[in-house]
């Protein structure tokens, strides 16, 4: 019995941080499908760009790890500003399928960016001392990385929770993916609206990228293969909302990592039959509206 505990904390645990990568990664990606209604696809491309931009911060220069994750943030920001005025906002009117083939050329293009400069090979991640070795609780052990995932980004949630349903910013925000037309009737200048949040969205990948780096590894390959999961996030959670995808990366974290422990021939079998159940039930997702 106490063994079986023990395996289901572990689960519970690594699972958990696991998650809430996935959900610091893939909340800007519901946001702007919710508000722009865009099919991005090369969402985890800002998430690889991030973790580049960290490591070689720190491999390269030296820098401490939590300031060459501030640098990811704001690099990968505001690149994505130029992108969302040049190229993205340019499809903003088109359908679907121009839409995921311009992402999908995007991923291709940064996949053979990434590998033209920095190899085919997965990149070194040197934590500081901090975030290494465990941490004592209640008795048991705990990675100290994976502690300091989860609380990073629960402070995370509780900023942008705050951000969403507290400020100005916020309330446009919610105006805009509710109803974009009467927004704009009232005075919201929703482009420069789009740009911010989208912004904001690839800053928040790109932490996630940098932060799970451990836990995902940064790779030429990498938007390419943990995209399904990236949209299994959106689609089981709802597009434009922060609760639905912070429940379905919670969900899909700790089934991942279960179906990896017990299961492990199974691979990501149950997860995929999950998601077409809950979307048979719930189109829309668990807490998305329906059209």
């Amino acid at each position: 019995m106490e063994a079986l505990l023990g395996q289901l904390v572990s689960v519970a645990f690594h699972g958990t941080a696991y998650g809430m990568i996935l959900y610091v990664i893939s909340v800007g990606l519901s946001v702007t499908m919710g508000l722009m209604g865009f099919a991005n696809l090369a969402h985890g491309v800002f998430a690889m760009a991030g973790g580049y931009v960290m490591l070689s911060m720190m491999n390269a220069y030296g820098l401490p790890f939590p300031l060459a994750l501030a640098i990811a943030f704001v690099a990968v920001a505001l690149g994505s500003i130029v992108l969302e005025r040049l190229l993205y906002a340019r499809l903003y009117a088109a359908g679907e399928l121009a839409q995921v083939l311009f992402t999908i050329g995007l991923i291709l293009m940064s996949i053979a960016v990434a590998r033209l400069i920095y190899g085919t090979l997965q990149q070194p991640v040197n934590l500081p001392d901090y975030m290494k070795g465990q941490f004592h609780l209640l008795g048991r052990d705990f990675p100290a990385y994976r502690v300091i995932v989860i609380l990073f980004s629960l402070t995370l949630v509780m900023l942008l929770w705050f951000g969403v349903e507290r400020t100005r910013w916020g309330a446009m925000l919610r105006a805009a993916v509710d109803n974009r037309a009467m927004a704009q009737s009232i005075g919201i200048n929703t482009s420069k609206l789009f740009t911010l949040t989208f912004a904001l969205g690839s800053g928040l990948a790109a932490i996630g990228g940098g932060m799970g780096a451990e836990l995902i590894a940064i790779q030429p390959t990498y938007p390419f293969e943990h995209l399904v999961f990236f949209l299994i996030v959106v689609a089981i959670g709802g597009m434009g909302t922060l609760r639905g995808p912070f429940v379905a990366a919670l969900l899909i974290g700790v089934t991942d990592t279960a179906c990896k422990y017990w299961l492990p021939q199974f691979g990501a079998f149950f997860i995929y039959a999950a998601t077409i159940a809950i979307l048979l039930w719930r189109p829309a997702g668990l807490f998305g509206k329906a059209a």
